[in-house]
């Protein structure tokens, strides 16, 4: 590779939730050629939409060094958050257009701050449709679920 290449990475992303609010899980998929690399956790008590912005947090920070990832997500929560709404959140000082405080602030913080590391495609799979990447995804959400929640 060259030194000044970076490396592609695809990245499948997903959240799980036993309940909303429940305990709840996120998993992600990461490939780069042929090295794969699965990542899951969980909370006790958690949102379906704070598993899924932690799934996609978790991957990036999981990459060693700023590459091009193609960020493959079913959540349009995540995918309009990145897209539409958080250049107003930020210009708002993290307020909604309702000058409400946004809803999982420190998630969206944070996933910002390594969105700001890589080059991403954002790409939106429709979840539960036969995509394999975000099937293992969705798997690997339901293993970080907490055990006494299965």
């Amino acid at each position: 590779m060259a030194v000044n290449e970076r490396e592609r990475v695809e990245i499948w992303t997903d959240g799980a939730c036993k309940g909303n609010p429940g305990p709840g899980g996120w998993g992600a998929l990461l490939v780069a050629g042929a090295r794969e690399k699965e990542l899951w956790g969980g909370e006790a008590t958690t949102t379906n939409n704070r598993m899924e912005l932690t799934a996609v947090i978790e991957a990036l920070r999981a990459l060693r060094r700023p590459c091009d990832v193609r960020l493959h997500v079913d959540s349009t929560y995540v995918m309009q958050g990145m897209k539409s709404w958080i250049a107003g959140w930020k210009r708002n000082g993290w307020r909604t257009s309702a000058k409400q405080p946004v809803k999982n602030a420190d998630l969206w913080r944070a996933l910002d701050e390594e969105v700001a590391r890589h080059t991403i495609e954002w790409i939106w799979v429709k979840g539960h449709a036969g995509d394999p990447g975000n099937e293992r995804a969705d798997q690997l959400a339901n293993r970080g679920v907490p055990t006494l929640a299965r």
